[in-house]
């Protein structure tokens, strides 16, 4: 028998670190090779580690949650026989780690107090008249025909705080059900909040829930890091404006429409191409600010975020070159990063490197909204629902399907002023849609 320890090997260019997001094993358990042992994040993605060789896990080199250094010990495995010294170098040197997406989660429930209740056991008093009212009151005896079922006939064990708290409420003891030897507090709640100990919740009540306690790893840690630097270092100010999507509405119909085996266009397209068409004109929105080394990098092609809710959370997949492609490719790319997003396929490349997001709630809406940039770009898009509401149009009333657009921009680089006449320059192609499509 010999022991192998298995390294964080280097998973990423300049990466230092990782975080254990999820264990598949524990000590005590056999593997193969290439089971998966844990999964791991970094500041760019997701990956899963695999058993290098067979045996029986003897140690792990940390919980989950825990941030370990590359080149320390993740797993020591107890292998029969010896290793080949050749084969370990192999091992060691493979980058065989699938890119996986997975949060762990750990739920907590609380431990109840049993302090009050070793009080009650040692309280009967020898004199039964020095007891107080309260307490002869919720010891009495109840007929054995009563609603309750658990204390019917026999005394009614109890701390002298619940006991004070039933009298001042008016509640029989008698009547409520213990979960366990005593009637607790949380034994009255629940008496009062189903409706005076019927054995059945009324209708329309929505049972409690126990507490629960979920430690913040993995994926979740990554966007609470991010918005908490967000928030922190950019000072935003955000800017809405409403713009009038009718014509662009029946021009996505006629589109739709005609289409033949192209994908369905959404309004997300459109809205690109426009973003794409007005940005040469503003070139500090699309734009990245190391403020540590004061530069701001305006960048010439539009790397488009794509904020996409999944069960890990927030992500934003990356547009690449946006501007280079028609409504067709950009809804077909769309398509395709968001799954990519949500089954966690998606690469660090295609992760990283975004000049500028968008950041929609899609059919949830909303009037407005006031986004968080995605450091270190300087600046974010949100549009809102549309809502077709009565307009005045030279003197007469008309339904016209409006909607609120969002920008939130680092005012270290960008002047209210710019935000303002960027909205306008892309209100005036979402209102005049054939000019997405003028050279």
């Amino acid at each position: 028998m010999s022991k192998y320890t298995f390294n964080l090997p280097d998973i990423g260019e300049g990466i230092a670190e990782a975080e254990i997001v999820k264990w598949h094993i524990k000590v005590g358990d056999v593997v193969a090779e290439d089971d998966q042992l844990a999964d791991v994040m970094t500041d760019k993605a997701t990956v899963e580690m695999e058993a290098p060789v067979s045996g029986k896990i003897v140690a792990i080199g940390g919980e989950e949650g825990d941030i370990i250094a590359i080149g320390s010990m993740l797993v020591e495995i107890e292998v029969e026989g010896e290793v080949d010294a050749e084969k370990l170098e192999e091992l060691e040197a493979s980058d065989a780690v699938a890119e996986a997406s997975e949060e762990a989660e750990s739920d907590v429930k609380n431990d109840r107090q049993d302090a009050e209740i070793k009080e009650a056991k040692s309280s009967s008093p020898a004199n039964p008249t020095a007891r107080t009212e309260t307490e002869q009151v919720a010891d009495a005896p109840v007929a054995s025909d009563s609603p309750a079922t658990e204390n019917a006939g026999q005394k009614v064990l109890a701390t002298p705080a619940v006991r004070k708290r039933a009298a001042d409420l008016g509640v029989d003891l008698g009547q409520v059900k213990a979960q366990g030897e005593h009637i607790r507090h949380s034994d009255l709640d629940a008496y009062l909040n189903y409706g005076a100990g019927q054995g059945y919740r009324p209708a329309g009540s929505v049972q409690k829930r126990d507490d629960e306690v979920i430690k913040v790893i993995g994926m979740r840690r990554k966007i609470a890091q991010n918005m908490a630097d967000s928030k922190r270092n950019i000072p935003h100010f955000s800017y809405v404006d409403e713009i009038d999507m009718t014509e662009l509405e029946d021009m996505r119909a006629d589109l739709n429409a005609n289409r033949g085996d192209r994908p369905k266009l959404t309004m997300l397209p459109l809205m690109i191409v426009a973003i794409c068409k007005s940005l040469p004109e503003f070139p500090m929105l699309n734009a990245i600010y190391d403020d540590e080394a004061g530069i701001v990098t305006r960048h010439g092609a539009v790397h488009l975020g794509m904020a996409t809710q999944t069960g890990q959370g927030l992500m934003v997949p990356v547009l690449r070159n946006a501007q280079d492609m028609n409504v067709w490719q950009l809804a077909s790319e769309i398509a395709r990063l968001a799954a990519a997003a949500r089954d966690g396929t998606a690469t660090a490349k295609e992760l990283t490197g975004s000049t500028l997001t968008l950041t929609s709630l899609g059919p949830l809406g909303g009037i407005a909204t006031t986004p968080v940039i995605n450091r270190p770009e300087v600046a974010i898009i949100g549009p809102n629902k549309i809502v077709e509401r009565p307009m005045i149009i030279d003197g007469e009333i008309h339904p016209r399907k409006l909607m609120n657009l969002s920008i939130s921009c680092d005012h270290r680089v960008v002047d209210g002023y710019d935000a303002a006449s960027y909205v306008q320059a892309l209100k005036h192609l979402l209102e005049t849609p054939v000019l997405l499509f003028a050279d």
